[in-house]
């Protein structure tokens, strides 16, 4: 009688991954491999929480992400609108109550209203994430049937900026699995691709999610489907499944396939499911670090003189420290130096509007103002200070983003930077030592720039109001409402640069920060290459030993 092979406990696993994961810490502190840093915190975390399995909704702004999940769990729970709503990360699970809890960047909590959760997660009423709030967690019984997953609903990855820790991209290393959602009006991008790519990286599990399918006829949808197949077989070369919903019609149809075809299985497997998970995440993370240890072992067998020539021709001029350095900082200084021209050529279509607009006010309101020249003056001063104020920070409110032209083409070209220094480096390694470079978990964090503490100053800088009892208001006071009144452009425009100026500082402040974390990836990534290559000298047998049990123990964790 035949026995069928018993899949591996959980339990057995997790034990056997957390003994792998010290190894590897140890070994990357032994021999200074940086860049392995957040896949090994990413499976600590697994590993000490055995959280629900998390299904991140991942996808371009506007895609449907938000409107898929409140029609998946019946109730509109989380933001959606015509322009980008959802500002932080949201976790949906199942509890015996409706409940959510916020958590903020300062490690407090604090239950709130569900029905007010828009407070907390919208750009409306909370731009920018001024309220620094980390991440919401949300209780829901309608979730039952989903028991032991955790749905993740982030922001547009093509909309919004990462806000302080925790964002779109930030959550990658976290994803159980991923269900990316590209609408049915826009075809599948080159930056959908590329966060396959990286989901590849991290999760087993990847699913693509086509929403607002009632847009296309059943040709159409055909259509798609097999553009989307053929699509990732020519770029990716492997098959994803793919979903169809629409909110608006056949939803229960839709939302009954997506069920059996992915959730319930991940609910009713989940020890399985996140047995496999973890497996996976392991498993890339091995892989790193035996590339690393490959680097080393064939350094180490190098006599001294040969492996000095090694470090020379991997280490050559092109992926030196100051090369890099110089490059990273001609790109922040050309970027900075535009970051004033961009903002300023958008506010200037503003002038002309913004100028009628408080003329206009001030015309309504002037007539109601009482007194003699000294107090018309200063009831002038107050009333423009407070409607500067009052306009420049509407601007900057809801036109910020106009502002951030050079904030993106920096963190795009920074981001080039690195893929170019590093697929240099890796070719060097590759052609030097026939090892191929792992690759590396390298992304640029990029914090929204704070908004500027927004003030008008009063206006005059003349007093000709102090001789306010030598003028009779009944015969000059319509001059000088005509003087108000025409300074008003000056304002307009004196305030407006004001503010460019004001964003000009906070962004050039954050390009600068961009620019720094680049180099430290640059320079960790040669510090640990160097060390590889440099002092590992005698070491063979040792690095041979520790290869074998990685190795070994990586065989371990698949049976």
């Amino acid at each position: 009688m035949e026995h069928t092979p018993q899949r591996p406990s959980l339990t057995r696993i997790q034990d056997a991954s957390g003994l792998l994961l010290d190894d590897v810490r140890g070994i990357c502190r032994q021999f200074q491999i940086i860049s392995l840093n957040r896949q090994i915190e990413a499976c600590k975390g697994l590993l000490a929480e055995n959280p629900p399995i998390d299904v991140a909704i991942l996808g371009q702004f506007k895609a449907g992400k938000s409107s898929f999940l409140n029609s998946l769990i019946g109730k509109l729970i989380l933001p959606v609108g015509v322009i980008p709503v959802t500002t932080v990360i949201s976790r949906l699970t199942y509890g015996d109550r409706e409940k959510a809890m916020v958590s903020f960047f300062d490690g407090t909590r604090s239950e709130v209203d569900i029905n007010r959760l828009d407070d907390y997660t919208s750009e409306a009423k909370n731009p920018s994430n001024q309220k620094n709030v980390e991440m919401v967690d949300i209780e829901l019984p309608s979730l039952k049937d989903y028991a032991g997953l955790r749905l993740v609903d982030t922001p547009g990855l093509g909309s919004v900026f990462k806000y302080h820790m925790e964002t779109s991209e930030n959550w990658l290393p976290e994803v159980g699995a991923a269900l990316l959602a590209v609408s049915a009006d826009r075809p599948l991008s080159e930056n959908d691709l590329q966060l396959i790519r990286e989901l590849m990286q991290h999760t087993p599990k990847i699913v693509l999610l086509l929403t607002k399918v009632d847009l296309l006829s059943q040709e159409q949808q055909a259509e798609v489907i097999r553009f989307f197949e053929d699509t990732l077989k020519r770029e990716l070369n492997r098959e994803f499944p793919i979903f169809l919903y629409s909110t608006r019609a056949e939803t229960e149809k839709f939302r009954d396939r997506m069920e059996a075809g992915l959730l319930f299985q991940l609910s009713i497997n989940r020890d399985f499911e996140f047995r496999k998970i973890l497996q996976y995440k392991m498993q890339s993370l091995l892989k790193g670090c035996l590339s690393y240890l490959d680097i080393a072992l064939k350094s180490s067998l190098q006599a001294g003189r040969d492996r000095d020539g090694l470090r020379k021709q991997i280490l050559d001029e092109k992926v030196n420290d100051d090369l890099v350095r110089e490059e990273l900082f001609i790109i922040g200084r050309e970027n900075q130096r535009q970051t004033r021209i961009l903002i300023m050529s958008y506010l200037d279509q503003l002038q002309k509007p913004l100028r009628d607009k408080v003329k206009g006010r001030l015309l309504e309101e002037m007539p109601a103002w009482q007194g003699n020249l000294w107090r018309l003056t200063r009831q002038y001063e107050e009333w423009v200070a407070d409607t500067m104020t009052e306009e420049m920070r509407r601007i900057s409110k809801t036109e910020h983003r106009h502002f951030y032209g050079t904030h993106k083409k920096a963190h795009a070209s920074f981001s080039r930077s690195l893929e170019a220094f590093r697929s240099l480096l890796g070719q060097n390694i590759e052609k030097v030592l026939g090892v191929r470079l792992a690759e590396a978990d390298w992304k640029i964090e990029v914090s929204e720039p704070e908004h500027p503490d927004i003030k008008a100053v009063r206006p005059f800088d003349y007093h000709f109001d102090l001789i306010w009892f030598l003028i009779p208001m009944f015969i000059f006071r319509r001059l000088f409402e005509k003087n108000f009144l025409s300074k008003i452009a000056h304002e307009v425009e004196a305030n407006l640069s004001r503010l460019a100026a004001q964003w000009e500082d906070r962004i050039n402040r954050s390009i600068e920060e961009m620019r720094k974390q680049a180099l430290k990836y640059v320079q960790d990534e040669l510090a640990t290459i160097d060390a590889l290559l440099s002092r590992t000298e005698g070491q063979s047998e040792e690095i041979r030993r520790l290869i074998l049990e990685l190795q070994e123990k990586s065989g371990q964790l698949k049976a």
